[in-house]
C-alpha cells in the first residue's frame, strides 16, 4: 500500500450563532449556498468526539466551485468558547482571505452592512490590495484584490 497523498482541501469550517446572517453575509462577498441541513446523533459525535449533537449546517461554496466555507451552528452541546474577536496573531485558525474583484467597492457594501474594516485597504507593491474586515458575528475576513492579473 502505497503513502497517502492529499488530493484536495474540502472546506473550512466555522462556528456561528445566527447562521441566516452568516449565509448572508457571506453571499454578499460572492459565495453561494451549496446546501443546508442538520447533522445530528451519535455518529456525528464519533467524528467530533462531542458525543450526541445536534447541528444545524449550511455548506457555501466559491465562485470556481474548488473552496466551500462549511457554516454550522451548534444546538447541542452549545458552544463553550468564543475567540471571534481575537487579534489576527492570536493562535489558532482565525479568518479566511477571499481574493476578490473591486475591492474598494465590495468593502463599502460590507461596511454599509455593518461590517468594519481592521486597519486600512493597503498595496502590497503591483501584486495586491489588501484588507481585513470583521464581518458578521465578529468574523475575521481576509479580503485580497489581485493587481495585473494576466
Amino acid at each position: 500500500m502505497g503513502k497517502s497523498r492529499l488530493i484536495e482541501m474540502n472546506n473550512v469550517g466555522i462556528v456561528v450563532e445566527n447562521l441566516d446572517d452568516a449565509i448572508s453575509f457571506f453571499s454578499e462577498i460572492g459565495l453561494t449556498l451549496e446546501g443546508r441541513g442538520m447533522v445530528e446523533g451519535e455518529w456525528a459525535g464519533q467524528v467530533t468526539g462531542l458525543g450526541n449533537q445536534s447541528v444545524e449546517v449550511a455548506m457555501m461554496v466559491t465562485p470556481d466551485g474548488h473552496s466551500r466555507l462549511e457554516l454550522s451552528r451548534f444546538l447541542m452541546p452549545t458552544t463553550i468558547s468564543d475567540h471571534r474577536t481575537a487579534p489576527v496573531n492570536s493562535l489558532g485558525y482565525l479568518r479566511v482571505m477571499f481574493r476578490v474583484d473591486n475591492i474598494e467597492e465590495l468593502v463599502s457594501r460590507l461596511t454599509k452592512q455593518g461590517a468594519e474594516l481592521v486597519g486600512e485597504v493597503v498595496q502590497y507593491e503591483n501584486i495586491y490590495r489588501l484588507c481585513y474586515i470583521r464581518g458578521v458575528e465578529g468574523l475575521l475576513v481576509g479580503l485580497a484584490e489581485q493587481l495585473n492579473e494576466k
